[in-house]
C-alpha cells in the first residue's frame, strides 16, 4: 500500500494504491461514500474494501476526493462551525482524473474497472458516463455498492416501506434527506443539475455506451429505489446489468467488515472484476 499525490484537475489529489501480492491483472478505481460531505480513505468502506479486493488479486486505487461542505444539523453542537468544502463538479472530475491516471500508470495489466459505495458510487457512475461520452477510456465494468443516483427519488414499494417502518434506524434516506444531500453537493437547487452529477436523470440514449455494471443494494435501504431505477434504465439502453440485494443489510454494509453480507458482496464484486480479463479478450462473445 502506498499513497501518491497526483496533479489533479483542481489541485493536488491523493490516491492510495493497494498492490496485490499475486496480481491477477485487473485494476479498480474506487470511491468511498459519505453523502458527498463525509468519509475518508481510512474508513472500512475504502480501506477494508481495497485490501479485500487486493487479496483477491485486484489492484485498487482508492481516491481521496474533495468533500462538499459539512452542513450544520441538529446532530452537531450549536457552536460547531460548518466545514469548508467544494461543490460539483470537483469530486466528480477528481474521480475521472484518477481513473485516467490509473489506466495510464502501468500499475496493472488491466482491464480497469471503476466503482464506489453510496455517494462514491454516484461519483464513479458520473465519471464513467462522462468517459463514455468523450471517447474514453471507458471502464470495463462499473462496480456500484448501494448507490445514490437520483436527487429526486421515487417512493419505495410496499414491502420496502414496511421493512423501513420496522427498522427506524435504517430509515434515513427519505426524499427530503436525499434532496438536501444533493443540494449541499451541488451548492444549488437540484433543478437543472446535469446528468454527470445526477446520473439517474440520464436518458436511454445517454446511457447507450455505459459500461457493463454490477450493483449490490442493501435490503433495508431506501436508496434501493434509486439503484433499481437506474438498473432498469441501463437495461433499456442495452447495458449488461447484474443487480442484487444483499440479504440482511442496511445501507453501508461495506463499513461493517464482520457482517456476513460484506464478505459476500466483496466476493461477488471480485468475481465480476476478475472476469473482465476474459471479457476483454479478442474472441470475447458479446454480452446480451
Amino acid at each position: 500500500m502506498s499513497d501518491r499525490v497526483l496533479d489533479g484537475p483542481h489541485g493536488p489529489l491523493r490516491v492510495r494504491v493497494y498492490e496485490p501480492a499475486a496480481p491477477a491483472g485487473p485494476g479498480l478505481v474506487w470511491a468511498h461514500g459519505g453523502g458527498f460531505a463525509a468519509g475518508e480513505i481510512d474508513m472500512p468502506e475504502a480501506d477494508w474494501v481495497a485490501r479485500s479486493l487486493a487479496d483477491r488479486g485486484i489492484l485498487v486505487v482508492s481516491v481521496d476526493y474533495a468533500l462538499a461542505p459539512f452542513p450544520r444539523t441538529s446532530a452537531l453542537s450549536a457552536d460547531a462551525p460548518e466545514r469548508d468544502g467544494v461543490h460539483y463538479p470537483v469530486a466528480s472530475e477528481e474521480v475521472e482524473s484518477a481513473f485516467r491516471w490509473a489506466v495510464a500508470s502501468g500499475l496493472a495489466r488491466g482491464p480497469w474497472a471503476i466503482g464506489g459505495a453510496s455517494a462514491g458510487a454516484n461519483l464513479a457512475t458520473g465519471a464513467a458516463l462522462r468517459l463514455s461520452h468523450i471517447g474514453g477510456p471507458v471502464p470495463a465494468v462499473a462496480v456500484l455498492a448501494y448507490p445514490t443516483l437520483h436527487a429526486v427519488q421515487g417512493s419505495p414499494d410496499a414491502a420496502l416501506r414496511a421493512a423501513l417502518d420496522a427498522d427506524p434506524e435504517a430509515d434515513v434516506f427519505g426524499p427530503d434527506q436525499v434532496r438536501g444531500m444533493y443540494e449541499n453537493y451541488l451548492g444549488a437547487a437540484v433543478d437543472g443539475a446535469d446528468m454527470y452529477a445526477v446520473p439517474g436523470i440520464a436518458s436511454v440514449a445517454d446511457l447507450a455506451g455505459f459500461p457493463s455494471t454490477i450493483m449490490i443494494t442493501g435490503e433495508v435501504d431506501e436508496l434501493r429505489v434509486s439503484g433499481e431505477a437506474f438498473a432498469v434504465a441501463l437495461r433499456a439502453a442495452g447495458v449488461d446489468v447484474d443487480i442484487s440485494t444483499e440479504p440482511g443489510t442496511r445501507h453501508g454494509h461495506l463499513n461493517q467488515p464482520d457482517h456476513p453480507g460484506a464478505a459476500a458482496s466483496i466476493d461477488r464484486f471480485a468475481a465480476r472484476i476478475l472476469s473482465t480479463s476474459a471479457d476483454s479478450s479478442p474472441d470475447r462473445k458479446e454480452q446480451s
